[in-house]
């Protein structure tokens, strides 16, 4: 929304927006349902995919505030950040619901920033990203 934190910058990069945040939440709270409906139970998958959704846009918001206080412009690469922060906030918030053992988190920490970088590549070659990270 344009807004401005107190050192003139903008506070998140103008790629983040009201209804992106509200639809990712939506979306992710809706993927938690449908796994609900294989597994069980649904109320817990409901709230799982609340947090899981909430927390990764959370933890993004902060990449993006991060990177802004940094002087990194929009899409402009912070490794490790743009690769981790939306997960690792994404498992405190679900935390309460679902405690993930230590060698389940190493695997998804370990996988993720590779699986980041691929998608965000393929993007790239389909036209659908300017830029390849």
């Amino acid at each position: 929304m344009g807004k401005k934190f107190v050192d003139g910058r903008r506070i998140f990069g103008e790629g983040k927006t009201a209804r992106g945040f509200v639809c990712g939440l939506v979306v992710g709270t809706i993927v938690g349902i449908l796994q609900g409906i294989v597994g069980s139970p649904l109320r817990e998958y409901l709230l799982l995919g609340f947090l899981l959704a909430l927390g990764a846009l959370l933890g993004d918001l902060a990449s993006s505030f991060l990177k802004r206080r940094l002087n990194i412009e929009r899409g402009g690469a912070a490794p490790g950040l743009d690769q981790l922060s939306f997960i690792v906030v994404a498992l405190i918030l679900a935390s309460p619901v679902k405690v993930l053992s230590w060698q389940v988190m190493a695997v998804i920490l370990i996988i993720t920033p590779p699986i980041h970088l691929a998608t965000n590549l393929v993007g790239y070659k389909l036209g659908l990203k300017s830029r390849p990270y």
